[in-house]
């Protein structure tokens, strides 16, 4: 257990490699995003990150919220000198985008603005059958600033983004399952068990080759086809040499579990 503010963090797994858990801890504000919040959020990953016997990150919220946006009654108080002075969002939210480890999403209840923004900077999302998603900003006469613009149309296709923009409408987990935002809904009593299980499976593979695998789907959204096959086709090549890929096609020729090094010599 951790003695942060507004998160949790805990270490699940009695395996070589285990799964991280931090979970939003702001429930009376329905983990509204803050700048504490996201300045402790930021050193936890990082940390995590760092620490070898981490595999995989999860980040969850509370069964109402994942988190139900930015914290308004802050951000009201800026105007447009001290947004740039301060370099709002830019300062402490994308941490996460540094994290070279696979980090899951598992978001129950409301995931709206700076909510949704977050999932979506997670590598990929399971939903609870409770969740509901959505960026409500033009409700504020604001638009998304966290990637909500970029980000959405990228998962859900232009007409599904420009539909939840533009009208600030919330769609619930069956529809975000079906245009491509979250990877699976399980039943709500499930989702940490869910999520925890999908963590494990990934701490049994190739630390390497998962790192690689997250930079390259990465590329393929800042790249063009062509451009990121061949960076696709030279890392596969690269991988040809490192010790997780003998232990691997060995273990498969031979019918056993691999028992990778995950890059250590």
């Amino acid at each position: 257990m951790s003695s942060y503010e507004c998160i949790i963090t805990a270490v699940h797994g009695d395996g070589p490699r285990k799964t991280a858990l931090i979970t939003l801890n702001r429930p009376k504000a329905l983990n509204a995003l803050s700048d504490p919040l996201f300045d402790e959020l930021g050193e936890a990953l990082l940390a995590f990150d760092a620490d070898d016997s981490i595999g995989c990150i999860v980040l969850t919220g509370s069964e109402r919220a994942f988190a139900a946006g930015a914290d308004i009654p802050t951000l009201a108080q800026h105007d447009f000198q001290s947004a740039v002075r301060t370099d709002m969002i830019t300062r402490n939210w994308e941490h996460i985008l540094r994290v070279k480890k696979p980090v899951i999403a598992a978001v129950a209840g409301f995931a709206l603005g700076g909510g949704c923004e977050l999932a979506m900077m997670c590598d990929f999302i399971i939903a609870a059958d409770t969740a509901k998603f959505g960026q409500p900003e033009v409700k504020l006469g604001v638009t998304p600033g966290a990637g909500g613009t970029q980000r959405l149309p990228r998962a859900v296709g232009k007409a599904k983004a420009m539909d939840l923009l533009l009208t600030a409408r919330m769609m619930d987990a069956t529809e975000a399952e079906r245009s491509g935002l979250v990877s699976r809904v399980v039943p709500a009593d499930k989702l940490l068990e869910e999520t925890l299980a999908a963590a494990e499976a990934i701490n049994g593979f190739s630390a390497p080759a998962l790192q690689l695998i997250k930079e390259l789907v990465n590329r393929s959204f800042e790249s063009g086809l062509k451009e990121g096959v061949t960076s696709e086709r030279r890392v596969f090549h690269a991988v040809f040499g490192t010790d997780d890929q003998r232990e691997g096609m060995d273990a498969f020729l031979n019918k056993r579990p691999p028992v990778f090094k995950h890059g250590k010599r």
